[in-house]
């Protein structure tokens, strides 16, 4: 977990106190080695009556702000069960699953997976979450300051800046509590269900924003035949989720032009391969 700046130094310093707090506050005490994901801390733990649990704290970002409301909403079904929250550090108990993610199953069989979840996760909107739309607001406008010079396509960024302005302005489309980050690797086996997920970062939002992390993720697999095997995923994943298809693709095309966007503005050196990724996917589903 190397350094990224001040917020991140402080962050990674008060762990250990923050993991005393809580262990002390639970009556948690360890079960194993650490591990840790892109912006959390996970620790295997067992509870005072001698419960199986893992201790994740979290970067204490916008994304990880709400992760707890939405495990508490969702109560288990589909995703880790919430076995206790402390908000002000990002802390929270959760019960342990297995070792196994949806990287080891065939493609096809784990895009069928995902869009199961899809179907038991998406629950209508909850008010104290974030709202997609305003999202979108920020980052079509943040895309009409682009620089021309910028290394993505300039039409697929006109069809982003457009595509972004019709899905804002469609107000008449239900929201529902979405994931965002929903793939393989955030799909985990359990005991008492096949296949849960992890690592919400939740929304109110539309439900075809979910696509886009399944298309980019396992790029290794289809590396030699980029433009059938995203579309393989997403014909797969909007027919066995019902979605409807160009919808799907719309956000597929902001997600992935503004996910680029993102990379240039950043300035902290932008790897190549994720922006051919990143426009890759957003023409490989309209070709």
């Amino acid at each position: 977990m190397a350094g990224r700046g001040p917020r991140w130094e402080a962050w990674v310093q008060g762990l250990p106190g923050a993991i005393e707090l809580l262990r002390a506050r639970w009556g948690l005490r360890s079960d194993g080695a650490a591990t840790h994901g892109h912006c959390s801390l996970v620790l295997p733990v067992r509870t005072a009556e001698g419960v199986a649990a893992v201790l994740k704290l979290g970067f204490p970002d916008e994304e990880s702000e709400h992760e707890h409301l939405a495990l508490r909403r969702w109560g288990g079904r589909g995703a880790v069960r919430l076995l206790g929250a402390a908000p002000h550090v990002r802390g929270l108990l959760l019960e342990r699953l297995g070792r196994a993610d949806l990287s080891g199953l065939p493609e096809r069989r784990a895009c069928e997976q995902v869009a199961e979840l899809y179907r038991r996760l998406h629950v209508p909107a909850m008010p104290a979450l974030r709202s997609l739309s305003s999202f979108l607001e920020r980052w079509t406008a943040d895309l009409s300051a682009l620089p021309r010079s910028a290394p993505i396509p300039r039409r697929l960024v006109e069809q982003a800046r457009a595509l972004g302005g019709e899905l804002c302005a469609d107000r008449a489309a239900p929201e529902f509590v979405i994931h965002t980050d929903l793939h393989y690797g955030n799909v985990l086996a359990a005991e008492r269900e096949a296949w849960l997920a992890i690592d919400p970062k939740p929304v109110n939002g539309d439900p075809h924003y979910e696509l886009a992390p399944m298309l980019w993720n396992r790029w290794e697999e289809i590396a030699g035949d980029v433009r059938d095997g995203v579309r393989r995923r997403f014909w797969t994943l909007v027919d066995a989720a019902g979605f409807d298809e160009d919808r799907a693709r719309a956000w597929v095309v902001v997600r992935m032009v503004n996910n680029a966007a993102w990379a240039v503005r950043d300035g902290s050196g932008v790897e190549r391969s994720w922006l051919t990724r990143c426009i890759a996917v957003a023409k490989a589903v309209q070709d």
